[in-house]
């Protein structure tokens, strides 16, 4: 079932989200959902506050080229157990933030640690844009927006724009 993303500004985005104590079949549902409504959005990652949940979970599929076959990857509790000295730079866009794009530097490959949907501990290394998502979308889970890393009169630019289309969709 296809799930409403949260736009910003708006007061649960910036709220860190809560450790999945055990996973449940409500929870693998939720996953589910957030994998619908990511690829229809259509994005590349999503994470649980965007759909009004707080908890800690994200879902991401970076695989692009459409002679390859889907990658989705569903995270619960992950976290970062280490990263490169090496960054990169991506032009970074959020489902919760529309049409708007900006460069962000991170680290260039991180190692990440994380429950699957079956319960299983995982890691793996990521790098390129797959590195990036997963950083974007565990930022999510800590009340973090790639705008945050923008200088204070680009984020507000952005701010802005985002309060207009959240008015005009309010009267459509």
């Amino acid at each position: 079932m296809k799930r409403p993303i949260i736009l910003h500004p708006d007061p649960r985005l910036k709220k860190s989200a809560v450790a999945v104590p055990d996973l449940s079949d409500e929870l693998r549902s939720l996953a589910d959902d957030m994998l619908e409504t990511m690829y229809d959005a259509p994005g590349i990652g999503l994470a649980a506050p965007q759909v009004g949940v707080l908890t800690r979970l994200i879902v991401l599929d970076c695989v692009k080229a459409d002679d390859e076959p889907p990658r989705p990857l569903v995270m619960f509790n992950p976290e970062i157990v280490g990263s490169s000295d090496e960054l990169n730079t991506y032009e970074e866009g959020c489902l919760s933030i529309p049409d708007q794009f900006a460069d962000v530097t991170r680290p260039a490959e991180v190692e990440v640690r994380w429950i699957d949907r079956d319960g299983n501990e995982r890691h793996e290394s990521m790098d390129g844009l797959w590195a990036t998502c997963v950083q974007h979308e565990i930022d999510h889970l800590d009340g973090k927006l790639f705008i945050d890393y923008l200088k204070p009169l680009k984020r507000q630019m952005i701010t802005r724009k985002m309060v207009k289309l959240k008015r005009e969709r309010a009267r459509a």
